[in-house]
């Protein structure tokens, strides 16, 4: 079994889901928001960020973290904050030692919903439907556990892709020979 942090994050919201893969299936462990206040300055909020991120790897002892890619925003200031954002959880994560994954939002969308260009709407209903017991929750945190349904899908693909070229060099060894 591997336990599995995703997270979504952002300035003011920052998700996180906690998934566990055993082979294929995934079960859902937690899922929830870190609400940074927006009444400090920015480093007061991306300390906040690094410090609750830091809490959940204390708590949930993930073996793997994935996280979503910033995308380019129109407005540079706005990436700019997104990218401190995505920074200060990744830094979260350190203590942990855990290995680290990133994922870019189309990537996100059509490892869960089949679509790239998929709506929030449509990621938290497939969401909720890929791990039972996931009732009603913030977008954030439904996006978080799609980043970490996304790195699971993942690995149980290139496992198999490592199995089969495994069994493909063991085959033409055998031919060699």
């Amino acid at each position: 079994m591997i336990r599995i942090l995703g997270i979504d994050p952002g300035s003011r919201v920052t998700g996180w889901g906690v998934v566990d893969v055993a082979g294929p299936k995934t079960a859902l462990v937690a899922a929830g928001t870190l609400r940074i206040s927006t009444s400090g300055d920015l480093s007061t909020r991306l300390k906040a960020i690094h410090d609750g991120v830091r809490a959940l790897c204390a708590e949930h002892r993930p073996q793997e973290v994935a996280v979503e890619r910033a995308f380019v925003s129109e407005n540079a200031d706005t990436a700019l904050k997104l990218g401190q954002a995505r920074a200060a959880a990744i830094c979260g994560t350190f203590d942990a030692g855990v290995a680290f994954f990133e994922y870019a939002p189309a990537k996100i969308k059509q490892a869960v919903v089949g679509k790239g260009s998929a709506t929030k709407e449509q990621v938290q209903h497939m969401v909720r439907a890929l791990l039972p017991g996931a009732g009603p929750m913030a977008h954030d945190a439904s996006d978080a556990l799609a980043v970490a349904l996304c790195h699971a899908h993942g690995r149980g693909l290139k496992a198999k892709y490592a199995e089969v070229l495994g069994q493909m060099r063991r085959k033409r060894t055998r031919r060699a020979r």
